[in-house]
């Protein structure tokens, strides 16, 4: 059983309950595999999906997570709210609180926000992704994606190659991936490398080439050119060529490595088309393995709530 409350990144969960997950969640595949998706386990149950920031798959799988699992669901976002008037964070996780929800999923821009919220609410608050602070739920399916194709994670080489510094994906995945005993390399430009990610545990490589040497999984970043200010890279093209995944550089990968991104993917910059849509592609299946994710997230935390709140 899980062991707080809320789910807000994987720095602060353990392996053994991250396992826990990841072991719930494959069973939820076996759920999702099967001829009906119609299940009462969290029938009374409530949850909402609070986002300030754009998402397809992200919000999506949380909504299909609860409905799949009985649950009663509602979208907010914050561009047709009560935040468009004024309302702070605090006052918003409060009002939904008094209408006796029992899970709150929430994105928002700023690093810290969901933790804010699980403070003030008595609701397990799931975070859809802070700021640049962590997105646990991707670097969840993320696992379960590779573990589901290898059997296991322990001993396993993920090369992450993109926009680390922007990247809440990176630092979860970097968290999840060594608490599980995977060694983790990261390569992008200089500008694009937070200071001191070695000192987390990352292998910081020097050339695309030595990240992806023997690696089993290899995992493109999305260039988030939204949260950048200019001047970090001269253009898509020039990144494309020097810092992207192509079929020349995957070479150097172990013969049955496999392909992972976060999505969306910008074609032909992080990954090349043959790549994303190549048998070595799991990107398909990490979307399949983000219902399954989320699904367990919520079948956990209501037992936590049975058994503690």
């Amino acid at each position: 059983m899980l062991t707080k409350k809320d789910l807000l990144g994987l720095r602060d969960t353990s392996a053994e309950e991250i396992c826990e997950i990841l072991d719930v969640a494959d069973e939820m595949r076996l759920f999702l595999d099967g001829k009906s998706k119609k299940s009462d386990l969290l029938a009374g149950k409530s949850l909402i999906t609070l986002f300030y920031e754009n998402s397809t798959r992200t919000r999506t799988s949380f909504e299909l997570a609860g409905k799949y699992l009985g649950a009663s669901e509602v979208n907010i976002s914050a561009a047709t709210s009560s935040v468009q008037k004024g309302e702070t964070l605090i006052d918003t996780g409060e009002t939904l609180d008094s209408l006796k929800i029992d899970f709150i999923a929430i994105r928002h821009p700023m690093a810290g926000a969901p933790a804010l919220l699980s403070k003030h609410v008595k609701a397990s608050v799931l975070n859809g992704g802070d700021g640049m602070n962590e997105h646990p739920t991707q670097a969840l399916l993320d696992m379960l994606a590779i573990r589901r194709k290898f059997g296991k994670i322990k001993g396993l080489k993920v090369a992450i190659l993109g926009d680390v510094k922007h990247s809440r994906v990176a630092k979860s995945n970097l968290f999840g991936l060594r608490k599980l005993g995977a060694e983790v390399y990261m390569y992008c430009p200089e500008t694009l490398m937070p200071k001191a990610l070695d000192k987390l545990g990352a292998k910081i490589a020097k050339s695309r080439e030595e990240a992806v040497e023997g690696a089993d999984a290899v995992m493109g970043l999305r260039i988030q050119l939204e949260r950048q200010h200019g001047g970090l890279f001269p253009s898509l093209s020039e990144y494309s060529r020097f810092y992207g995944v192509n079929d020349a550089v995957m070479k150097y990968a172990k013969k049955d490595a496999i392909i992972l991104h976060p999505g969306p993917v910008n074609r032909g910059v992080e990954l090349t088309p043959s790549l994303i849509d190549g048998e070595k592609s799991e990107i398909l299946e990490q979307v399949t393995c983000g219902l399954s994710v989320r699904m367990a997230l919520l079948k956990l935390l209501a037992e936590y709530r049975e058994a503690h709140l």
